[in-house]
């Protein structure tokens, strides 16, 4: 019954779909978010046409997407993908090559950040979709915190108590003793432990490769757990939010809150990882009671988190107008500034805008902090050799296992079996480590 209300819901959809693009539009573009929106409005007065603007919820994405690519039937002129699948849709052929005439994309190169730029291209080295944004994460944390336990609130300090692993769960022990709690979760670390020895979870040999730095996640993930670290709300639930803003009560999880709890049984949050976009998307909307409170500071290695490319369908009927969308949301200097400008505080790829909007530039919301500054820094530092198909799976999968192992229920090494038994379950060809 399940699969049959699924296979009707995906070709509802699909014909939706269908019939938007025999509708009188000019120009079609299918997206997982709204965020386009006000490009697109921007557009169409530039240019007196109308844009069809299809949005597909994220969790239907690809399987409704992926058929009308293939096919032909349905397919939008403009479409984006976010970072999860982005290897895989660039190795099928589905966005037109922006490195062959008449486009010539790749005189762009140095006006982005280089991982963002090098992500967009597919195995040929030919570009096929270009991003607008940088996501590299940081670590988020509370000022008046920081001062009465650390006893500073400067971004350069407290990053530099960050810089280790060592160091992190140094300043977790000083949280403790004074009834607050470094992270909201044990996932928060997942970054730093990838980060410190970098390397693809899949190798050219097929092979999935596990590192003494992916290994220490269990170790470092029980540690922070058995010595009461974190406050144990996990990523995105009722909790995890709260935290933002106040007191929570202990080892909640996703269970709603309870507001009757006492005092002596709550505890604070200090500090969570996220990437820039989370700033305007999570902490601004679910934390306006502590605006001014926080500031952002660097873990013990830089990571990235998201992000969406955008390209033209190779076999688009109207390339000439997709091509002038495209240039205009990813490289036209006038809009850049002025949407960053709008969405006061988001991170570009596009150096030229991102480089002058950060020259002076205080966020309230961080007490005046240079965010632009720090993100741009940690962008640089970024790899994108490491990222692979297989990422965004993988390390769902190996996070369950190491929060499984955290949780008690079983050993590292049944964990470390069981991991190895769902990749290959997902992936029969990745050969496992014996």
């Amino acid at each position: 019954m399940k699969k049959w209300m699924f296979l009707l819901a995906i070709t509802s959809v699909f014909l939706v779909l269908t019939a938007c693009s025999e509708e009188k539009a000019d120009l079609v573009v299918t997206s997982f978010t709204d965020e386009l929106q006000g490009p697109i409005d921007k557009f169409e007065k530039l240019h007196d046409v109308k844009v069809d603007l299809q949005i597909i919820p994220t969790e239907n994405y690809t399987t409704t997407l992926r058929p009308a690519l293939e096919s032909g039937k349905g397919a939008p002129d403009v479409f984006t993908g976010e970072i999860v699948y982005l290897k895989d849709w660039l190795e099928q052929d589905y966005w037109e090559n922006l490195s062959a005439d008449p486009y010539n994309v790749d005189s762009w190169e140095d006006d982005y950040m280089e991982y963002v730029w090098d992500l967009g291209k597919d195995p040929e080295d030919n570009v096929r979709a270009v991003s607008w944004q940088t996501t590299p994460g940081g670590i988020y944390y509370r000022r008046s915190i920081a001062k009465e336990v650390l006893g500073t609130d400067d971004p350069a300090e407290v990053g530099e108590m960050f810089s280790t692993m060592e160091g992190l769960m140094e300043v977790g022990e000083k949280m403790k003793e004074k009834n607050y709690r470094l992270f909201p979760d044990e996932g928060s670390i997942q970054p730093y432990t990838n980060g410190q020895d970098p390397q693809p979870w899949v190798n050219e040999a097929n092979e999935l490769v596990m590192t003494e730095a992916r290994l220490s996640y269990f170790d470092y993930a029980k540690e922070l757990r058995d010595k009461q670290y974190t406050a144990l709300a996990p990523a995105w639930s009722p909790a995890w939010y709260e935290s933002f803003v106040g007191p929570i009560s202990y080892n909640v999880g996703w269970d709603e809150l309870d507001d009757s709890a006492e005092a002596e049984d709550k505890t604070e949050v200090f500090a969570v990882s996220l990437p820039t976009w989370a700033l305007n998307s999570v902490l601004k909307v679910e934390a306006e009671e502590t605006a001014g409170d926080w500031a952002v500071t660097n873990g013990p290695t830089p990571y990235f988190q998201g992000g969406t490319w955008i390209g033209m369908y190779k076999d688009s009927e109207n390339k000439d107008l997709a091509w002038e969308f495209i240039q205009m949301l990813v490289h036209d200097e006038e809009f850049l500034t002025e949407w960053v400008t709008e969405t006061t505080g988001d991170v570009l790829s596009y150096i030229p805008v991102t480089s002058k909007i950060s020259e002076g530039y205080e966020e309230e919301y961080l007490g005046g902090q240079n965010h632009y500054e720090f993100f741009l820094e940690e962008a640089n530092k970024i790899d994108a050799s490491t990222i692979t198909k297989y990422d965004q799976q993988i390390g769902d999968l190996f996070g369950t296992e190491v929060g499984n192992y955290v949780e008690g229920t079983v050993t590292k090494e049944e964990a470390l079996e069981e991991f190895y038994n769902q990749v290959k379950n997902a992936f029969p060809d990745i050969i496992i480590p014996e």
